[in-house]
């Protein structure tokens, strides 16, 4: 690895966090630092996305977005990358499986918010994915039940860690998969560019 990836050594839990940042906020911030606490996680890589496949408009471009999240973070666990575009992928079970390749050891947690978790069916072998890594689901405002509901979650139901259990998700092998609650942050990337804070999910 050359120096511009982040460092990892085998054993490390680290939860990997992807979507586009544009732009990044608060929101962002809370759920990495209560996977952190919660999942019991050494770092929480931000992997920011050259572009998001179920978009349909293009992301500001790469170098505006990192800036501004290294402007946004400040707790050291919290490492912002260009991985994806370093590593020459755009989906995710490509990302991660390079990943697994480069870093061989350390314990990889995929991270989602609950509004992701609805649409995890429609992700590029999204199968795949459950199947190669843990997953922690972030509980977002609005679709906590719908997410417990969908069809990804209803497929991977038995594989379902109980809220308790959810410090144990790096060591569990996959597929495994848990749904926290917390305090809920009403920012997203998608009312902020419209220049509306109230309400929305994070992207």
């Amino acid at each position: 690895m050359t120096r511009e990836f982040p460092i990892a050594v085998p054993g490390m839990r680290i939860g990997l966090l992807g979507g586009s940042f544009d732009p990044p906020h608060a929101g962002h911030l809370q759920i990495s630092e209560v996977a952190l606490q919660r999942f019991r996680l050494d770092r929480v890589w931000w992997l920011v996305s050259p572009g998001n496949p179920l978009k349909t408009r293009g992301p500001a471009p790469l170098s505006d977005r990192l800036a501004a999240c290294r402007e946004l973070v400040q707790n050291p666990r919290i490492v912002v990358t260009d991985l994806e575009a370093r590593l020459g992928t755009r989906m995710t079970a490509d990302s991660i499986a390079l990943l697994r390749q480069h870093y061989r050891g350390v314990r990889f947690v995929w991270l989602m918010g609950s509004d992701n978790l609805v649409q995890f069916d429609q992700w590029d072998r999204w199968r795949d994915i459950a199947q190669t890594v843990p997953i922690g689901v972030l509980a977002r405002p609005g679709t906590r039940l719908a997410a417990r509901q969908s069809r990804a979650a209803t497929i991977l139901r038995p594989w379902r860690l109980p809220e308790a259990g959810a410090g144990m998700l790096g060591d569990v092998p996959p597929p495994a998969w848990v749904q926290i609650n917390l305090p809920m942050s009403p920012l997203s990337s998608t009312a902020i560019r419209r220049g509306d804070q109230s309400s929305g999910e994070p992207r």
